[in-house]
């Protein structure tokens, strides 16, 4: 990593913001192809302003299009991978009904500003203001835009492995943590589909006949959540549970969807064989299980320490003192910090509730954000 010496830029934070805003005003749910491609047909066209080399790989599955982009030097070898998503779990609609684009303060508000648009573009921006200057990095720059992060990247994480491969570091625009802290670490995440079958009966004349899912389910759903245990760093939550038909009928089948968030390999792949082993309380009802690791987790190592420690002092640089942290969330920086490539993430925006109605960013941590990616982009080789 290259050691050069510069003035460090002036930015404009209203501009930044202006940029953030006109992203997040186009609503991208995951589910919603046509609203997330709307927004990727903006992002290729400014990229497309830049001068960079698109390639746009068309949804499936009922999702988005995957957005690559690179720049236009630096030629086809290894370089810098920049990750960013921009589907949201907020509805259509929430811009309107309960999270309308307003400034408070140093917060400003609206759907995925935090998670994760402003991040997105914060990169945007970076590079945008290296070609405003007419310089280029030492690396070539790929950008690399999921339409669905936000249930898995079941369509993008292939494409996301086969990129990081290609490139020496990794950086992941996810939202800054816990007063701009980023994200040097993440626990692996579990997800299981889980069906219950039992008998249907007559819920007054018959009820001896039947064999209840909802009640088998709510044995499963305690087994499910004696899984949490903070101090080894295992979550689990079943998120959904879904049974029944009529009330007066005995439920016949039950499904539910489980969360779990571990802290290495080891555990995931020791609770994985666990709950695929589960059998029924009852043993007149059945039960199917499906699923497993869907990010697999990732630690420390000694390539992040080293390209944490390199951003560290650029922040030191630019006048603030940036820390890190471990976190239980997910993002598309598992798939590529499991790989061993070196991964930073977290680097976007700071602010708070994402996935609430109460997601904002910070106005105050928009420059010094920018200013971060800008010496990171300049000085990685």
């Amino acid at each position: 990593m290259a050691v050069v010496k510069s003035n460090l830029p002036t930015l404009d934070a209203d501009e930044i913001l202006e940029g953030i805003l006109g992203w997040v005003e186009l609503e991208t749910p995951s589910h919603d192809a046509p609203a997330v491609n709307r927004l990727v047909n903006q992002v290729e066209e400014s990229h497309a302003t830049l001068g960079a080399r698109i390639e746009r790989v068309p949804g499936r599955e009922g999702f988005g299009d995957i957005l690559k982009t690179r720049t236009p030097w630096g030629g086809d070898g290894p370089g810098i991978l920049v990750l960013s998503h921009l589907d949201t779990v907020h509805p259509i609609g929430t811009l309107v009904n309960v999270l309308p684009i307003r400034r408070e303060g140093d917060k400003v508000y609206g759907p995925g500003i935090y998670d994760m648009k402003a991040g997105a573009y914060i990169a945007y921006y970076a590079y945008r203001h290296i070609v405003r200057e007419d310089k280029e990095t030492f690396l070539p720059i790929t950008f690399l835009y999921i339409p669905e992060e936000e249930i898995g990247s079941p369509t993008s994480r292939a494409m996301i492995e086969e990129e990081a491969k290609r490139n020496k570091y990794v950086l992941v625009t996810e939202p800054a943590r816990e007063g701009g802290k980023i994200v040097t670490a993440r626990n692996g995440v579990l997800h299981f589909f889980v069906t219950i079958t039992g008998r249907p009966a007559h819920a007054g004349a018959r009820h001896m006949d039947g064999r209840s899912a909802v009640k088998e389910m709510a044995n499963q759903v305690l087994r499910f959540e004696a899984f949490t245990d903070y101090s080894r760093g295992i979550t689990a939550s079943v998120g959904t549970v879904n049974g029944g038909t009529l009330i007066n009928v005995i439920p016949a089948e039950c499904r539910a969807e489980v969360d779990m968030r571990v802290p290495n390999t080891e555990e995931a792949e020791r609770i994985v064989a666990e709950v695929l082993g589960f059998d029924t309380f009852d043993p007149d009802c059945s039960i199917s299980i499906t699923g497993g690791i869907n990010r697999p987790p990732y630690e420390k190592l000694e390539g992040i320490e080293m390209l944490f420690e390199h951003a560290k002092g650029l922040a030191a640089e630019i006048g603030f003192e940036l820390k890190d942290l471990k976190t239980g969330g997910g993002s598309d920086g598992n798939f590529t910090g499991a790989l061993g490539i070196p991964t930073l993430d977290g680097l976007g925006a700071d602010g708070h509730g994402a996935h609430s109605f109460e997601e904002h960013i910070y106005y105050s941590s928009l420059v010094e954000r920018t200013q971060l990616m800008i010496r990171l982009f300049e000085t990685l080789d």
